[in-house]
C-alpha cells in the first residue's frame, strides 16, 4: 500500500464520518495558520487556483472567492470530505469552484491551467514527493506561484506528543517513516531539495508560531482529537476497558490547555512559497 492509499485509509477509517461532519470545528482549529496561507497566496481577481488536497474546501472557496473572474478546483481523495465541501459551495452560492476526487501525484491535469496551486496539510502524504510536486509544477503556467501550509518537526509541535502521551500513556514516541505521515515536509533542506528537482525557483519557508485549537470546552476538544487518524487508530487497537482509560488521559490532558480562545496547544508551522521555473 503507498503512502497516500494509507493516508486515505487513515482519513476513511476510525473518526472519518465524525471529521466531515464537523467542518467548521477542523477549519476554526488552524485558523490563524490558514490566515498566513491565505495571505502568501495572494489570489488575484483572474487567477485560476489549484488546492491540493482539499478536505472540505475551506481554502478553495476562499480562493474562489479571491479569484472573483476566476475559478478554483480543489482535489483530494476523500469523497466524504468532497460531499462536504460541495455542499457548503453550494450554500455559499459560488459558481466558479468546483471539486473532483483526484490523486494530484498522478492525476492528468491540462498543463500550464492554473496561476497558483495551494495547499493546507494536502500535500505531505505523497509517496513519491518528486513526482508528485513535478506533476503540480507541470499543471501550473511558467512563472505560476506555489504556496503550501505544512508542520515543521513532530518535536516543535505541542499536540503529538500530548496525544501520544494521553493516549498510550508512555512518553517515547515511534519512529517516523520516510513517507507517508504529517512530518514529511519539515524539514527546510528536504523541502528545497524535492521543490528544486520538481521545477520550482525561489523557495522560501517562512516559520508560524501560533496555536491551534481544538474547540471552546474540553468535550468538543476530546471529539476531535480522538476524531483524527493517528488518535483514532490508536484507541481501535484497544479494548474497551484500555480505551475508556486513555481517553480519560487524555481529557485531563486537554484540560490543563483551556484558555479564554478555547482549548489551544502550540504548534508551528513553514509557510512555503515558490514559483514555477
Amino acid at each position: 500500500m503507498t503512502a497516500n492509499a494509507k493516508a486515505i485509509a487513515l482519513w476513511n477509517g476510525p473518526g472519518g464520518e465524525r471529521r466531515a461532519k464537523q467542518p467548521q470545528l477542523i477549519d476554526a482549529q488552524v485558523r490563524l495558520h490558514n490566515e498566513r496561507l491565505r495571505l502568501a497566496a495572494a489570489v488575484t481577481p483572474t487567477d485560476q487556483v489549484l488546492d491540493v488536497g482539499c478536505g472540505t474546501g475551506q481554502t478553495t472557496r476562499q480562493a474562489a472567492q479571491a479569484a472573483a473572474r476566476g475559478n478554483a478546483l480543489g482535489v483530494d481523495l476523500s469523497e466524504a470530505m468532497l460531499a462536504v465541501a460541495r455542499r457548503l459551495s453550494a450554500s455559499e452560492g459560488l459558481g466558479n469552484v468546483t471539486f473532483d476526487r483526484a490523486d494530484a501525484q498522478v492525476h492528468w491535469f491540462e498543463p500550464g491551467r492554473f496561476d497558483v496551486a495551494i495547499s493546507r496539510f494536502g500535500v505531505m502524504f505523497f509517496d513519491d514527493l518528486a513526482a508528485a510536486f513535478g506533476n503540480i509544477a507541470r499543471a501550473l503556467r511558467p512563472g505560476g506561484r506555489l504556496a503550501l501550509l505544512t508542520w515543521q518537526a513532530r518535536e516543535a509541535n505541542e499536540w503529538p506528543l500530548l496525544f501520544r502521551q494521553a493516549l498510550t500513556g508512555r512518553p517515547e514516541m515511534p519512529e517516523l517513516a520516510v513517507t507517508g505521515h504529517p512530518f514529511t515536509l519539515a524539514d527546510p533542506a528536504t523541502v528545497k531539495a524535492i521543490l528544486g528537482t520538481a521545477g520550482f525557483t525561489g523557495i522560501s519557508l517562512t516559520g508560524v508560531h501560533q496555536p491551534v485549537f481544538y474547540g471552546d470546552d474540553v468535550d468538543t476538544a476530546c471529539g476531535l482529537a480522538t476524531s483524527l487518524p493517528a488518535n483514532a487508530e490508536m484507541l481501535a487497537e484497544m479494548d474497551e476497558a484500555a480505551a475508556a482509560r486513555a481517553v480519560d488521559r487524555l481529557r485531563a490532558a486537554l484540560a490543563a490547555h483551556v484558555t479564554s480562545e478555547g482549548v489551544a496547544l502550540d504548534a508551528r508551522t513553514w509557510i512555503i512559497t515558490a514559483r514555477r521555473g
